[in-house]
Order: structure tokens, then C-alpha cells, then sequence
């Protein structure tokens, strides 16, 4: 491992932790002595088949940049967000497949979506159902309202 400080080539390991989506390793140079935090994790290689047919790697930061732009301004803790973001990544990867469409990653994120944030919801159903108009986004809210409406005693 390179040290991040003075570029030499040899470390040792100090302290290994495991983080539950990485190891993580806390290093000391043996040239200039200073310790560096080093990250180890599985890279599974997932392609998402878009609409188009296109197809691109998996990838956490984009499920969580799109939840965070559903869920921006909604009294939704940050945990909650990388939950689901965590529940995603394992599920894609629990599939065992090299591909998956976009559209089952999409409806997972909204049946998580639905149980923690009916607005957050709507926000990220506009987007992703590609909801066109008003009628269409009533007729998505009316959906949700008789499920919820439908699942009390």
C-alpha cells in the first residue's frame, strides 16, 4: 500500500475492523510513521438495463443521490436513507444475475419508499414511472392513498 503522506511503497496493518460493507484496515508507514485508513470491499460487477436498452454498472451512489433528491426537505433521517440504500445494493447483488432492469430496481426503492415517506414517494414516482402529467400523478397519489386505505384494520 502506498503511503498517502510520503509515497512509500511498505506498511504495516495496525487494526482491521469489519464494517459490514467493507473491511476497513488502519495502516502506519514504516518511512515517515504516519497512519492512513484503508477501505477493502467486494466489487461485484451488476449491469442495470435501462429502458433504452442501454446498460451501465450498478452503482449505490446513484440510488442514493436520486432517494436524496425524493426525500430533500421531508423529516426523513439520514439512516433511513442509507438503509434503503443499503437494502438495494443487497438485493442487486442477492440476485446472483450480471444484469437487471431498471425497472425492478426502481419498483424496490418505491416499495421501501412507500412504508417510510408517502411524499418521498410521489417525488420519486413522478420521476421513475415517468408520471406526464397531473392527472397521471393524481392518479398514482389516489393508488397509494387505497393501499394505505386498503392495508388499515
Amino acid at each position: 500500500m502506498i503511503c498517502p503522506y510520503c509515497g512509500h511503497t511498505e506498511s504495516y496493518v495496525v487494526d482491521t475492523r469489519d464494517t459490514g460493507r467493507a473491511i476497513r484496515r488502519r495502516r502506519e508507514c514504516r518511512k515517515c510513521g504516519k497512519r492512513f485508513t484503508t477501505y477493502e470491499q467486494v466489487v461485484l460487477s451488476v449491469l442495470v438495463v435501462k429502458r433504452d436498452g442501454r446498460r451501465e454498472p450498478f452503482s449505490r451512489e446513484k440510488v442514493l443521490r436520486g432517494l436524496r433528491i425524493a426525500c430533500a426537505k421531508r423529516p426523513i433521517p439520514a439512516e433511513a436513507i442509507e438503509g434503503i440504500v443499503d437494502q438495494v445494493e443487497e438485493f442487486v447483488y442477492s440476485q446472483g444475475k450480471r444484469e437487471i432492469p431498471s425497472s425492478v430496481i426502481g419498483n424496490f426503492v418505491l416499495e421501501r419508499l412507500k412504508d417510510v415517506d408517502p411524499v418521498a414517494y410521489i417525488r420519486f414516482a413522478t420521476v421513475y414511472l415517468q408520471l406526464p402529467d397531473l392527472d397521471a400523478v393524481r392518479a398514482e397519489i389516489d393508488r397509494l392513498l387505497g393501499a394505505v386505505e386498503s392495508s388499515r384494520p
